[in-house]
């Protein structure tokens, strides 16, 4: 037991490096954070807290409770300083976000559940993957890429080991580390492109 709380809290320590110069360059501007992802994201680690603390997730559960904090905290910086223009497509991806929030409150199934989860955090995604896209310096790789290490610290954390409690943390380290990608190669793209002009 006190093995996988070292594990977590070392999970937790991964995750406030990742978000201490992520938050820092909110204020100076750098970074704007899509306020539709981590409305959804706070959300959704909310219920995957509570998922996970009734499956018995134990001290792995804690790097999911300390990521909900953290994203209600960006989110209501994202509301003063980060992007507030938002496409149909945001919209949509808010709206099927909601939806499935809603299918996933009346299934009695705990793993169609945490799919449902799943979901909803991919579509919550989809807003900052776009604003990404053709904007790869706003955001912070960085942050991302310790995201993905935490949520991998944080499966080795769990005191039980089944779909209901790995699956979430699992998609979440595939989502944060391809994001990174995305945003590392549009970055060297358009240097790329950049330099052929001048």
């Amino acid at each position: 037991m006190k093995y996988k709380n070292a594990v977590a809290v070392i999970a937790i320590g991964v995750g406030v490096i990742g978000y201490i110069p992520y938050i820092s360059t909110i204020f100076n501007g750098k970074t704007k954070p899509h306020t539709f992802s981590w409305l959804v994201w706070g959300v959704l680690t909310g219920i995957a807290f509570v998922a996970q603390l009734v499956g018995k997730g134990g001290a792995g559960a804690w790097v999911t409770g300390f990521t909900t904090l953290v994203c209600f905290t960006i989110f209501t910086l994202a509301l003063l300083k980060g992007e507030l223009k938002f496409p149909l497509t945001d919209w949509l991806c808010l709206a099927g976000a909601g939806l499935t929030l809603i299918l996933w409150a009346i299934t009695k199934n705990p793993l169609t559940a945490i799919i449902l989860v799943t979901l909803i955090d991919i579509l919550g995604f989809i807003p900052t993957l776009r604003k990404s896209y053709s904007k790869p310096y706003s955001e912070a790789a960085f942050t991302y890429t310790m995201s993905g290490i935490k949520f991998l610290i944080s499966i080795f954390a769990l005191e039980t080991f089944t779909a209901v409690t790995i699956i979430y943390p699992a998609s979440l380290v595939i989502t944060n580390l391809g994001f990174v990608i995305m945003i590392l190669y549009r970055r060297k793209s358009l240097a790329f492109i950049t330099s052929t002009k001048s």
